[in-house]
């Protein structure tokens, strides 16, 4: 592939980057203008919780597919789900049409994600990944922190309808760009296995179950669903186990790089996610920050890891991938470490210290991780595997967020109830989440949110120091060494193919 197609190729991807994974953050600001137009504040949290659904359940599949039919045709697809979501959302007068537009954007989403990251994996070598990856992965973390402002913009500006319609002329652009720049290999007629329409429906059904039973737990409704949930992903082992082109690659979680991956993905994203979703709760609720100074706390996290992603990738030329990870899952240790040290009176710049230093043992582990497993595995199998390991970080951040909010929950209960408070003392709904207003805490109360919050962080430590462990059973592979086993695996893999072709 030439260098001006290359250039293209990367210009169009990161712009779908940006536009998929801050449109997850940019409805935040809107969603008080969007509620007071189209009425119907009951479905509030649904316009949040189906993006994140499709969006998750799709990532796999997109990955997948992309295999088995190119990238290409399932970028552009992709691409296009994204955009006519963006349009819908824009054009929605009632709260309902909005819900089911923001499906479909989930649904794009979900594809648009992880397929970023499998071109990459396949224009560029392993020096240029190494470089590569980094920028990407900051266009992700670069483009959570400014949605919020973003959205806070066009809608006090504009209006909210153009927080969605703002995708659709970079959406336009990199289609245009991908079409015009991307060539598919040419492919041994016969050679492509039937899809798993069994494996995608268990999926999607599995996963669906899983996070509506995650929001509740604790009640009857929710151990029936997870229960539901554990059913249906058993049974989806099973079938995949015996599909010729399984979308879940569980095969290979023989090989111990892709499996350390994924259980350190998992761990990891359990950390991650948690801490985003509940410090800011600590910010305003403890530290007494307004809600938007609140919601800028985690910008030390993710600036810590856009520059070590950054930075990373060189290193890893010169360093093994094995040492980069384990290095920077200590300084993700230490940090978690002083997360688990809430007090309040903790200062602002001892909370950015331990955010800053989660970020930059994030930025140094994900994308080492990635560029190691894409440098392994066969490259007819680098979509799915590429899109499981972004699969296996949601949904242990999804776990994440359950198992601390129901922690918290329980937790902050006791905490009023020593201090004979009542637990509509403090009014966690208006502190956390999405539209978060500021509430001034004092006294008793922010003491007992104080104490249920250490409380909280000790388990994303317990979380931390696992990965840290997990890390060690990583095989140690230099940059070359990498090389010459995907070259190895590639070969293998062609061989039978240019045998049926002969």
């Amino acid at each position: 592939m030439t260098h001006q197609r290359t250039v293209l190729i990367t210009l169009g991807v990161m712009m779908s980057l940006f536009m998929a994974s801050m449109e997850s953050t940019v409805i935040a600001t809107a969603m008080p203008s969007i509620v007071r137009d189209l009425g119907d504040i009951t479905g509030f949290s649904w316009v949040f919780a189906i993006y994140m659904l499709t969006s998750t359940t799709a990532g796999p599949i997109f990955g997948r597919l992309s295999d088995l039919f190119g990238r290409r045709p399932v970028y552009l697809t992709a691409i296009a789900i994204f955009s006519l979501g963006s349009l819908g959302c824009g054009l929605a007068a009632t709260m309902p049409q909005l819900i089911m537009a923001r499906a479909l954007q989930g649904l794009g989403a979900g594809g648009l994600l992880p397929l970023a990251f499998i071109i990459v994996g396949d224009i560029f070598t392993l020096e240029q990944r190494a470089k590569v990856q980094g920028l990407f992965s900051g266009v992700w973390g670069v483009s959570s922190v400014i949605g919020p402002l973003i959205g806070g913009f066009l809608v006090d500006q504009i209006s909210w309808h153009w927080v969605f319609w703002i995708n659709l002329p970079p959406a336009a652009i990199a289609a245009a760009l991908v079409w015009i720049a991307w060539r598919d290999p040419v492919r041994v007629a016969g050679t492509r296995p039937p899809i798993d329409y069994a494996g995608a429906a268990l999926l999607s059904v599995g996963v669906v179950l899983l996070l509506l039973g995650l929001n509740e737990p604790t009640s009857l409704r929710g151990i029936a669903l997870l229960s539901a949930a554990a059913a249906t992903l058993a049974l989806l082992v099973m079938v995949e186990l015996r599909a010729p082109a399984p979308i879940l690659p569980v095969r290979l979680l023989r090989e111990r790089m892709f499996a350390v991956a994924c259980l350190h993905g998992i761990l990891a994203g359990g950390v991650l996610f948690g801490s985003m979703n509940y410090v800011p709760l600590f910010a305003q609720g403890v530290l007494g920050a307004s809600a938007t100074a609140a919601g800028t706390t985690l910008t030390p996290m993710m600036l810590g890891w856009v520059f070590t992603s950054i930075i990373g990738g060189r290193l890893l030329l010169r360093f093994s991938y094995r040492s980069l990870v384990i290095w920077g899952m200590i300084i993700f240790v230490v940090g978690a470490l002083m997360m688990a040290r809430l007090r309040p009176e903790m200062s602002q710049p001892e909370l950015a210290a331990a955010l800053g230093l989660m970020g930059i043992g994030m930025g140094a582990s994900i994308p080492s991780f990635l560029i190691a497993v894409q440098s392994t595995v066969v490259r007819s199998v680098l979509g799915a595997a590429t899109a499981s390991l972004q699969f296996a970080r949601t949904i242990g951040g999804t776990i994440g967020v359950a198992a601390l909010g129901t922690l918290l929950t329980n937790r902050l209960a006791t905490e009023l109830a020593m201090r004979g408070l009542q637990p509509d003392a403090i009014p966690v709904d208006a502190l956390l989440g999405e539209g978060a207003t500021t509430v001034v805490l004092a006294g008793e109360p922010r003491l007992a949110l104080a104490a249920a919050l250490a409380t909280v962080f000790t388990v994303p430590l317990i979380f931390a120091l696992a990965a840290l462990a997990v890390t060690f059973f990583a095989p140690a592979h230099s940059p070359d060494d990498l090389r010459r086993k995907r070259e190895y695996a590639d070969s293998m893999a062609a061989a039978p193919q240019q045998a049926g072709a002969d």
